[in-house]
């Protein structure tokens, strides 16, 4: 058996805990598709130093290298309704600087993880866990959650209010109980890769997957 080792970086703490277990399903769905059994060893957070994103990377996948790492997933929001000025500005300029050192000791399998607008976009992929995690019945539309996930500009903000909404009745020692931070890592675990596929920035994240197996020689 084979065995497979992955790094990830993210822009915070939050989306480390939303992010890891999608990525790390992610990875495991796809090696059931490869030519010899994969096991996909728990993932490995890669620290990035303040600085310009490319520079972050870099150093990054040099640490990732030096322990072991054999895929680098680099999570980096769009901030915008579309991931284009993130490849063309960020992630593009990035794997041109991997080929200029790609015979040096960086990890240059990588694969970008870029939602559309930020992480909490994918979050909105399956309303009806969102509802159950919160622990209301109110309509979609009430809570502000009919919306599809990526036209949202402030997904996040999104959330939030249908948190505020889902409790406004309840007394007011308990309406501020619970806060979207205790969302992430809940909604990470549960939420279903085949609703995430809607999502064309998923999809993209989900093909990137395919090519860095491709890369090492573990699928055609």
């Amino acid at each position: 058996m084979s065995q497979l080792i992955i790094g990830f970086t993210t822009e915070g703490t939050t989306d480390t805990r939303f992010l890891e277990s999608v990525i790390q399903r992610t990875f495991e769905l796809i090696a059931f598709d490869c030519d010899q059994d994969v096991e996909v060893l728990p993932l490995i957070t890669i620290s990035k130093n303040a600085g310009p994103f490319v520079e972050q990377i870099m150093q990054g996948s040099e640490m990732a290298f030096d322990q072991g790492v054999m895929v680098l997933c680099v999570h980096t929001d769009a901030d915008d309704n579309s991931d284009r000025a993130v490849f063309e500005n960020k992630i593009l300029p990035l794997m041109e600087e991997m080929q200029n050192h790609k015979n040096d000791d960086f990890c240059s399998n990588l694969v970008p993880v870029v939602p559309v607008h930020m992480s909490e976009a994918w979050m909105l992929a399956d309303i009806e866990l969102i509802k159950s995690e919160i622990g209301t019945d109110l309509r979609n539309f009430d809570l502000g959650l009919h919306r599809a996930p990526e036209t949202i500009a402030d997904p996040k903000y999104t959330i939030e209010e249908a948190i505020r909404i889902a409790r406004q009745n309840l007394p007011k020692k308990r309406r501020n109980d619970l806060t979207i931070g205790e969302l992430y890592q809940p909604i990470g675990q549960k939420l279903g890769l085949d609703t995430l596929e809607r999502l064309p920035s998923f999809q993209k994240f989900y093909q990137a997957v395919r090519q860095a197996y491709r890369t090492i020689k573990y699928l055609h």
